[in-house]
């Protein structure tokens, strides 16, 4: 069986080149190809010898993720679908607005938490993606971004399918080469890992001294509810999610945000508003309120004009950054909890 030459360690691939008598500094050539020109094919690397690309592709390949198709909306949102190397699929999204292009990346084909509001829950999980398959989703899109919008990423949210930190080494070796110098070179800054609220992971997260973005999918603080719109909440309440808050935000400095989905009736009330104020409290934070997203077969409803304004009064009066992202990419099925894969 050959392995994937970008899923190997580079101890192993310094071992590889010292056992075929080839020069160190090829490892630093063929690194380049891979990381910092995303190739998917040893017959792309010419400024490698004929004998090693050959020596290379026999002993070696590449599970690539490739894009299948896309979806474009009438507000410029581009949905992709990947198929990868067992023919599975996974879904993008490239998200444009005056100053930015942001790509909403997968980490996983399907997702087990079942969240009660998020099409990509319904599939279950099939299993997680390599690092390659993540880097090559962010690799590939901005590729797309310069063609369709010309300029490239400006942001990458992991917000696609899937936990991001039920696949932790694979996500931050992802991380490494997207932000490595010798890879896209994309700033850290620019990047935002999304979480049901593993508590374990979040406070490894804080260990590994990230320096990239951690944003909690709250959509309620109080534990009832939560509970009733995350699974996941059961076993890691509210109380246990705010200790490895504060643990990660004492380690990194780093500022976490809040994802709130606004449920009309259930989570949009002042009461409601009041609780997460409060748990605001833990450390410095900001809120993104997000519109519902209808999906088909559940019976969830977008909050009220009337609701959505008061509670953003509410919470700024106590002195909390909120901000409504107003969603894209409705009509492809490419807005936040519509990714699914139809297709597949």
């Amino acid at each position: 069986m050959k392995k994937d030459i970008r899923e190997i360690s580079q101890e192993e691939l310094e071992q590889f080149f010292l056992e075929n008598n080839q020069q160190k500094f090829r490892i630093k050539q063929l690194n380049e190809w891979l990381w910092g020109k995303g190739a998917n094919s040893f017959d792309q690397m010419s400024s490698l010898s004929k004998d090693l690309r050959e020596l290379l592709n026999e002993k070696f390949e590449f599970k690539s993720a490739k894009i299948d198709q896309e979806f474009k909306s009438t507000d410029g949102t581009i949905k992709f679908s990947f198929k990868l190397f067992d023919d599975k699929l996974v879904e993008g999204v490239l998200i444009p607005s005056k100053k930015r292009v942001t790509a909403c990346i997968s980490s996983q084909i399907g997702c087990s938490l079942d969240c009660a509001f998020c099409a990509t829950g319904t599939m279950g999980l099939s299993r997680n993606l390599s690092s390659s398959e993540i880097f090559d989703q962010v690799f590939k899109l901005n590729e797309e971004s310069e063609r369709n919008y010309g300029r490239s990423l400006t942001n990458i949210v992991f917000m696609g399918m899937g936990e991001p930190l039920l696949n932790y080494n694979n996500l931050l070796k992802s991380i490494h080469h997207i932000t490595s110098e010798k890879g896209m070179g994309i700033s850290p800054r620019r990047i935002t890992v999304s979480t049901a609220g593993l508590s374990k992971q979040i406070m490894k997260l804080g260990d590994d001294e990230v320096k990239f973005n951690l944003a909690i999918s709250l959509h309620s603080a109080i534990d009832e509810i939560r509970s009733d719109l995350m699974p996941i909440n059961n076993a890691i309440n509210l109380q246990t999610l705010k200790e490895s808050i504060r643990y990660f935000y004492e380690k990194t400095n780093n500022r976490v945000t809040y994802e709130y989905i606004l449920f009309k009736g259930i989570n949009d009330n002042l009461d409601a508003a009041r609780k997460l104020a409060a748990f605001c409290r833990i450390s410095p934070c900001k809120v993104n309120l997000i519109e519902y997203n209808t999906v088909d077969g559940f019976d969830f409803e977008k909050s009220t004009e009337e609701n959505t304004e008061g509670f953003i009064e509410f919470l700024e009066h106590r002195n909390i950054i909120v901000h409504l992202r107003k969603s894209k990419g409705k009509d492809i099925d490419a807005a936040c909890g519509q990714l699914v894969n139809k297709l597949q």
